[in-house]
């Protein structure tokens, strides 16, 4: 371990507002999406699968915040115990996981719709989405059970830290550095040979078309800025750490950086409505008759409070 003391003052600031607004839209978001795909889209194809296991990725990652909010509002003194912060810590990193996985799916599927639309996998069932989805999901689980088999308490001057992402745990960075590179270098891919497809054939200017235009724009873009930042301040620190650099205010900086980078990959959950947005006509028109709804209750409610 390092011998400086990482003191995080500026996170305790800025990091509880941020999570809290991360947690309170996720949430609501997410939980409206699930709502939405499990009562009233039917019948289900293999993107809604897809679709509705980002979902409920986000949902679990969402709910898992309040405990990391807490842990900052205390001067990330942990003291809710052991078990409870390999429990918490897994529970992000596997949701995490999850998103990362569903989202590179969801653009893998686009492409092949749009550049082989005639490939034998456009015509999956939705039984087998939901074996590919479970094979994911072990997949993810497979990945961060670790955080669940070995503490991850560590003394830091006066406070007890609960952290995945330490010397000591650098399996927890690899992963989570390789679940980023492997799946941007996927997306990529997929939207750029997509887009090259789409001008080849002068389709552009479709409706459906730009709707997996959007989709695959909303992917990368937030992909991009969510998980970019975490990832190369992980490799700056690795740097530091292979030189063997001796100094606690660069320490402190990068530290800071990194607690706030992977506090924003949590915000990927909250904008993964987007997606579902641009993903699903049915989602779609359904979100806007709830708008419409709720619009008019209030009018109605407006009224009989002025009479």
């Amino acid at each position: 371990m390092d011998s400086c003391v990482f003191e995080g003052i500026l996170l305790t600031k800025v990091l509880p507002p941020l999570l809290v607004l991360e947690f309170v839209f996720g949430v609501l978001g997410n939980g409206l999406a699930l709502w939405i795909f499990c009562c009233h889209i039917k019948p289900w194809r293999s993107s809604t699968v897809f679709l509705f296991n980002l979902a409920l990725a986000d949902f679990l990652l969402n709910i898992s915040l309040p405990f990391r909010v807490r842990y900052y509002l205390a001067g990330m003194d942990w003291t809710l115990g052991d078990s409870f912060c390999r429990a918490s810590l897994f529970m992000l990193a596997m949701n995490r996981g999850g998103c990362v996985f569903f989202l590179t799916v969801i653009a893998v599927d686009r492409y092949f719709r749009v550049v082989h639309p005639n490939h034998p996998l456009n015509s999956m069932t939705v039984t087998k989405s939901f074996i590919l989805a479970g094979m994911l999901w072990l997949a993810t689980i497979a990945l961060n059970i670790h955080l669940l088999l070995g503490s991850n308490l560590f003394e830091d001057g006066d406070t007890t830290r609960c952290e995945g992402f330490t010397q000591k745990n650098n399996l927890h960075c690899v992963v989570f550095f390789l679940e980023f590179l492997i799946s941007l270098g996927i997306i990529l891919f997929c939207t750029t040979r997509t887009y090259a497809q789409f001008h080849q054939r002068h389709m552009s200017g479709q409706p459906r078309i730009r709707r997996v235009m959007m989709c695959l724009t909303a992917v990368t873009v937030m992909f991009i800025v969510c998980f970019l930042p975490s990832n190369v301040t992980r490799v700056l620190i690795w740097v530091k750490d292979a030189r063997s650099i001796a100094d606690c205010q660069g320490n402190q900086i990068l530290q800071t950086s990194f607690h706030i980078t992977i506090s924003l990959t949590y915000l990927n959950s909250m904008l993964d409505p987007v997606v579902y947005y641009f993903s699903s006509p049915s989602f779609k028109k359904i979100c806007k008759n709830v708008v419409k709804l709720e619009h008019k209750q209030h009018r109605e409610q407006a009224k009989e409070t002025s009479t």
